[in-house]
């Protein structure tokens, strides 16, 4: 399968692959950044988190992209779509430390969602996320993303399912 690369105002969003290993390793073993997430991890733990998105696509037809700073090509994160057995198909991401506050999962999540819908032709977008991580649920307002319902998840936690539109341009 191909994976389309996606191309923002400052980024490229990229396939997954073994030259993001060095970004998922820094990420997942800081504690406070990748709580969210299953954080913190081992290096090798780490590695399989990366294995898994990269393998994503080829099993669901869909994943998370990379995101790449368009001038310096350095990795800022990733971006894009996840459904783990049992689980609702989300829109997620995640950002290194120093990437956060400039917009960029804003900038990243639009691009994903509009792929979605205008080249996947996918009838809706979700996205969900614990409580207390108050930075994605204000993005997913942000993304113009209503609440549809709250749910009990395969790992036993409620969380509130939110439904994503089209972006509109600006």
């Amino acid at each position: 399968m191909s994976i389309p690369t996606l191309t923002t105002g400052r980024m490229l969003l990229v396939p997954p692959s073994t030259a993001c290993q060095a970004m998922y390793r820094r990420f997942y073993t800081d504690a406070e950044a990748s709580c969210s997430y299953g954080g913190p991890l081992t290096p090798g733990a780490a590695d399989i988190r990366l294995a898994a998105d990269i393998r994503a696509w080829a099993l669901q037809g869909f994943g998370v992209w990379a995101i790449q700073e368009s001038q310096s090509e350095r990795l800022l994160g990733v971006c894009g779509f996840w459904q783990g057995s049992g689980w609702p198909r989300e829109l997620t991401w995640w950002l290194l430390p120093e990437a956060r506050g400039r917009g960029i999962a804003m900038e990243a999540s639009r691009a994903a969602i509009a792929c979605a819908y205008e080249i996947w032709q996918w009838d809706e977008v979700q996205t969900y996320m614990q409580d207390e991580n108050h930075e994605a649920r204000a993005l997913a307002h942000r993304l113009g993303g209503t609440k549809i319902r709250r749910q009990t998840f395969p790992d036993g936690i409620d969380r509130d399912l939110f439904l994503l539109p089209l972006p509109t341009a600006n």
